[in-house]
């Protein structure tokens, strides 16, 4: 890991913060790296508001979608709510049609199938709408480059209202209103809600009509924190706010459904890290390994003795899910160790037969193993179906934007997007991917970065500390938690390797003959050699609490340790 320390901000700054705020130099410090430099802005970070969310109809379109929404639901039309089969198109679409559903009866939800249909907006979809009648159709975290496809939908006199917040192409389809703040002529001041934080901000401008507060759609929350937490976007701005809220409702008051995923894994107050890898993977599950229409039917379920009925085959899937996903990476590995011939920028594999639910998983693994820009294809009836995932700093969406002329559809992020070619052209996409990457990639970026926050030492490291570090939560990109660095620490003496085949390493760290805190490190078992026999060495890590036995205390979660 190459450990990168951010720049200390100003000194004076630190000072007048200090005091204005009445906090330590550290606190300061990490409260001016994240863009926080006066009492006002601590407060709203640390109290977060509604009265911080933006008004609604500064979206591009929002007053065009408000008003056919509402002309939809004085002619008592049918509205199809339609989204993608991942955690943030079936959370949008539960949240849109429940609420709906309070206004108007003739609501119906269609996910496509990841198999038969693949991503985004279908002709099939579009067609089941016209056969069953439905006028309007609001899609919801996909749709923005769907040209054809609204178009054979205005063909059919069916309207489109699209709600997405994935980058638009040249040309925006002709809907009746695009949704979308990463439009260019958008002039929404905040660019990164996921999808359903945008379908929250269209029922937010619809609610206010009726005269209700964003507060008043609070209940909401739980599926948008959900979404953001999944969707990886920047827990900053207006997902700080709704992350906040929305982890409240979790913890306190959430829908039968995810309620009865929580009872599940018998877990309490869960935080954003929680919801990534405890809800949201049972939610994307669903359309995995079966069908996105699972996650929406658990989602939007009132009773909690049908959902925990639903919750159970979700857990399933996603147990079914995992097996796929570690059998695959397994495949995918050996292919790659098989194939190094030469030193490569890229990694590219393909196997008609692994499960096209769960490539994205495997690309993510394999880019954690290598560190390279990766794809990982599949078989997809007479084409090739692929997921792609980038590496920290490098925009994989550009990448395959300069590979255009042998990719059929593509779409997505900087770090994650998802693509189809021909077979024909495979060889032909995977010799320019590397030469566009090989080209274009800073080298740097190829060994994993470790960002730091600050330097400090043990004695440091106290209750109060991390009674306001726990406030800066929610964490997640934009807002990660605080990473530290310690310098000549020395095991007390009974460092060991702990777990499953002794991959983890536990010890206790001392610093000029300060008291020992517990440190733990996941996956750095091979360095113990680096601790044995009193030799001092550098650490990095987060500060954590430890619960046993009744009792708290604070511990070092280890990120990495050097000579």
């Amino acid at each position: 890991m190459r450990w990168t320390v951010k720049p200390k901000p100003d000194a004076f700054k630190i000072k007048s913060l200090k005091e204005d705020l009445k906090v330590d130099e550290i606190v300061a410090t990490l409260l001016l790296q994240r863009g926080i430099e006066t009492y006002d802005e601590a407060k709203t970070f640390f109290r977060p508001s509604f009265d911080d969310l933006h008004d609604p109809f500064l979206m591009m379109d929002m007053d065009k979608a408000v008003h056919r929404i509402e002309q939809a639901i004085d002619n008592n039309e049918s509205i199809l709510v339609y989204g993608d089969y991942d955690v943030d198109g079936t959370t949008s679409v539960a949240l849109m049609s429940l609420y709906l559903k309070t206004r108007l009866d003739t609501v119906a939800t269609y996910i496509p199938d990841r198999y038969d249909e693949g991503y985004g907006i279908s002709y099939k979809g579009i067609d089941f709408a016209d056969d069953n009648d439905f006028t309007l159709i609001i899609a919801l975290d996909c749709g923005i480059k769907a040209i054809d496809k609204i178009a054979y939908a205005n063909e059919k006199g069916i309207d489109f209202i699209i709600c997405d917040h994935h980058r638009p192409g040249e040309t925006i389809p002709n809907a009746v209103a695009v949704l979308d703040p990463k439009r260019e002529d958008c002039a929404y001041p905040f660019k990164e809600l996921c999808g359903c934080g945008v379908g929250f901000k269209l029922i937010s401008a619809l609610a206010s009509k009726q005269g209700q507060s964003t507060e008043d759609l609070a209940s909401y929350l739980d599926l948008v924190a959900t979404a953001i937490g999944a969707d990886i976007v920047p827990i900053v701005g207006e997902n700080r706010v709704l992350a906040f809220f929305g982890l409240q409702v979790i913890n306190t008051n959430p829908r039968p459904g995810i309620k009865a995923i929580i009872a599940e894994v018998k877990k309490e107050q869960l935080t954003i890290t929680d919801v990534v890898f405890i809800i949201a993977p049972r939610i994307n599950a669903a359309g995995r390994m079966k069908h996105g229409n699972h996650a929406v039917t658990l989602l939007t379920e009132t009773d909690f003795n049908k959902a925990a009925s639903y919750a159970v085959d979700i857990d399933q899937f996603n147990t079914d899910r995992r097996e796929a996903d570690q059998r695959i990476t397994e495949e995918a590995l050996l292919q790659i160790e098989e194939n190094t011939e030469q030193e490569r920028f890229t990694t590219v594999v393909f196997d008609e037969n692994w499960h096209k639910g769960v490539i994205g998983i495997v690309a993510s693994r394999l880019t954690e193993t290598y560190y390279r820009p990766t794809v990982v294809f599949t078989k997809s009836g007479n084409k090739l179906a692929a997921s792609a995932r980038s590496v920290k700093g490098f925009d994989v969406y550009n990448a395959l934007e300069a590979c255009s002329d042998f990719i059929e559809q593509f779409g997505g992020h900087k770090y994650a997007a998802g693509l189809t070619l021909l077979p024909d052209n495979y060889d032909a996409f995977k010799i320019k991917f590397e030469e566009v990457v090989k080209s274009t990639i800073d080298p740097k970026l190829l060994t994993p970065e470790l960002k730091v926050d600050l330097e400090i030492d043990l004695k440091d490291i106290d209750s109060k500390l991390m009674r306001i570090i726990r406030q800066f939560a929610p964490f997640g990109p934009g807002n990660m938690t605080p990473v530290f660095i310690t310098q000549n620490i020395k095991d007390t003496g009974w460092g060991k390797c702990v777990g499953e085949d002794n991959k983890h390493l536990r010890f206790t760290a001392s610093q000029n003959g300060s008291k020992g805190i517990v440190s733990i490190g996941f996956g750095l078992g091979d360095k113990l050699d680096l601790i044995k026999n009193q030799k001092s060495f550098d650490a990095a890590y987060t500060i954590d609490e430890n619960y046993w036995n009744g009792t708290t205390s604070l511990q070092l979660k280890l990120k990495d340790i050097k000579a």
